[in-house]
Order: structure tokens, then sequence, then C-alpha cells
């Protein structure tokens, strides 16, 4: 069975990014079985003897596909973002495929889920299918923002986690 995640390190709790994520998995693979709102955790991410957080990183490494979303901040992801990514160990800590999702004002800073966030994911053990994906933040929740990135990436992550539950 393929396990699903998302991952967001918006600060604000509920937010557009975090909207945006669970459309991007739900298009790729089915409802995510599991959704982290690192806005939640608070202060618990700052205490790397926290047994919640733990056990998400736990989980999210162990994840078959897992997006992880942020919204662009000075041309890169979030602080809280990078409190998150900072417990997975280099190489091994993601077992799956890493798609990075980020959300800005304008198409200014479209290249930073490229730049910024993809080398992160593919440097702690994930695969990162295609190109990231940048949505402005206006467009968050249409689905035209997100088709054709869909449309090139869908089969990629399709042959992958059909060929991982063989």
């Amino acid at each position: 069975m393929t396990t699903v995640a998302v991952v967001v390190g918006n600060p604000k709790p509920h937010s557009r990014t975090l909207a945006a994520a669970t459309h991007v998995a739900r298009e790729l693979s089915g409802e995510p079985d599991l959704v982290v709102d690192l806005a939640e955790l608070g202060p618990a991410l700052l205490d790397w003897a926290d047994p919640q957080v733990t056990d998400l990183v736990k989980q999210v490494g162990a994840a078959d596909l897992t997006v992880f979303a942020s919204p662009t901040y000075k041309a890169a992801y979030t602080g809280l973002l990078k409190l998150f990514l900072d417990r997975f160990a280099g190489g091994t800590g993601l077992g799956g495929l890493a798609v990075p999702l980020m959300l800005g004002g304008s198409p200014a800073h479209s290249l930073a889920p490229e730049l910024t966030l993809r080398p992160v994911l593919t440097e702690i053990g994930g695969t990162v299918p295609g190109r990231g994906l940048y949505v402005v933040d206006a467009q968050h929740d249409d689905p035209a923002a997100y088709a054709d990135w869909l449309a090139a990436t869908r089969p990629i992550v399709t042959s992958y986690l059909r060929g991982r539950a063989a």
C-alpha cells in the first residue's frame, strides 16, 4: 500500500499552502495518509527530544510520496520547514518521492523550489520527480495553475509508485 504525506512549513495553520499541498497530493496519488501542518507543532520543533516530532519524522521518512510545501520568504522556504528538515539524516532520511512545492506572490521567485528546496530534499534522501512546483499565491485554488506540472509529473510518480509496490 502506498503511503502519502504532506508537510507544510507555513507559519499560519490551515493556510493556502496547506490547501495547495493537499491538492497536489490528491492529484498525484489520492488522499494523503498523513498531513503535518508544522505551525501546529509550535515549540516542539525546537525540542530534539520531543516524541511527537520524532514520530512524525519517522512517518514522513517512510512515506512513499511526500509533498513538502512552503510559502516563499526572501526567495527561499521558511525557517519552520527548515527546522523539520534538519531532523532527517543526510542521504538516508527520506525513503520515497519528495515533491518541492512553493507558493509566492509573483512569478519572480518561480525558481525557488528548484534552487532552495529541491537540493535539501535530495540531500536527505528524497527522489524528486521532475521539476519543483511553484504556484502564484493568488492562483492556489485554481486547478489550471497545477495542470501543466501535473501532466508532466503524474506519469513519473505513478510509474515509481507502481514499481515500489511490486
